[in-house]
């Protein structure tokens, strides 16, 4: 059966009776799952709200390292990161690893609540401020949060008549509520703000206040896309199988070679998110002991016939007649040994080529000797 390699380790254990050994008992333990299994038992002994983020690749690695020394401070977090990259997880860990943590947590997705009612979820109102209202009035989230974390998600949505109210309880830290007449109430909350857009285009599109854009950017942290960290793709992946895999009750051990270089190869627009929802998807699908690629969605297949046919007609000179099918290990040595080659014509360093494939030096000189490289 064809797959990828697995560490195990190895115990043994003698079975006695009338102190003659009569059997032997051999155990065998997943390297990976034992390791995982260390990795959260010593994050709960330690304390590390980071641990729950994976990934060793150094884009994620240094945005763990600032999230974790900002966490102590009282200043605004901006987070900036695609769709699926972790800003909500780093929300909570910074929260965590704050002095905050036992103080609420509250979040709000700015593009989620109806814009009619985003002030008084903000701000609060006061009784009998409009039909309806609470009798007594209500607390906004500034309120609710009282000494704890307030994120505010997807910021870049937040409606441009609102913004002005934001920038006040930041620089004031205090509010009124709606229907209030004049009384303000502290804001003790700590800000973390998160978006996937350009909040530089979205001031430059008159969509975005440059005030309250400074007041958020004090301490910016990117989250990389998945694209810019392929050294993550599959331990990842290998833990997104461990989990659903054990959640569905399904023995299976890993990927198929095929597959990995089709989750190493693909873009993932989604991110981490996406990721997840294919490995979840293809443990439901797969009826063997290795995910195959037939068990990834439609159009993961969809992109290995693309690319699959591009590296064909790339190599063939359009050439018909010839080879149409290669393989994802064939398509990542091809490009892994043209970007060398083309930074060799211009007397570059290695780690151009890392740069170019969108890959660590490490994952870069790791595949250069996995495929006989130079």
């Amino acid at each position: 059966m064809g797959g990828v390699p697995k560490s195990f380790l190895f115990a043994i254990r003698p079975i006695q009776l009338d102190d003659t050994i009569k059997e032997w008992v051999i155990t065998l333990d997943d390297v990976q799952e034992v390791v995982e299994m260390a990795r959260r038992v010593t994050a709960a002994e330690t304390g590390d709200a980071f641990a729950a983020i994976s990934g060793s690749s150094p884009a994620i690695v240094q945005a763990k390292t600032i999230a974790r020394t900002v966490a102590a401070s009282d200043s605004t977090v901006l987070l900036q990161g695609e769709s699926g990259t972790g800003k909500e997880m780093f929300a909570r860990a910074i929260h965590l690893a704050s002095p905050r943590r036992h103080h609420p947590l509250l979040s709000v997705n700015c593009a989620a609540i109806p814009e009619h009612l985003m002030e008084s979820e903000l701000f609060g109102y006061e009784d009998g401020t409009f039909t309806g209202a609470r009798k007594g009035g209500k607390p906004g989230v500034f309120e609710a949060a009282g000494k704890g974390t307030l994120f505010l998600d997807e910021i870049g949505d937040l409606p441009l008549h609102l913004q002005g109210k934001l920038l006040r309880v930041l620089q004031e830290k205090e509010l009124q509520r709606l229907g209030s007449s004049g009384k303000t109430v502290p804001v003790e909350a700590r800000i973390i703000a998160a978006t996937h857009l350009d909040l530089q285009e979205r001031v430059a599109a008159g969509l975005f206040r440059l005030d309250l854009y400074y007041r958020l950017h004090v301490i910016p942290i990117r989250l990389p896309s998945l694209r810019e960290r392929r050294e993550d793709i599959l331990p990842l992946a290998n833990d997104f199988l461990a989990t659903y895999a054990k959640k569905l009750g399904k023995a299976i051990c890993g990927f198929s070679q095929d597959t990995q270089s089709l989750l190493f190869c693909h873009d993932w627009p989604g991110n981490v998110r996406e990721l997840a929802n294919v490995i979840e998807y293809a443990v439901n699908m797969e009826a063997t002991a290795w995910v195959q690629v037939g068990s990834l969605p439609a159009q993961m297949m969809q992109l290995q016939a693309a690319v699959a046919s591009e590296k064909a007609w790339t190599e063939n000179g359009g050439g018909a007649g010839q080879k149409q099918i290669v393989t994802l290990k064939e398509l990542e040595r091809s490009a892994i040994a043209r970007a060398m080659q083309e930074v060799r014509q211009r007397n570059g360093r290695k780690e151009e080529a890392a740069a170019l494939l969108g890959i660590s030096r490490a994952t870069l000189f790791r595949k250069v000797r996995e495929y006989g490289l130079s």
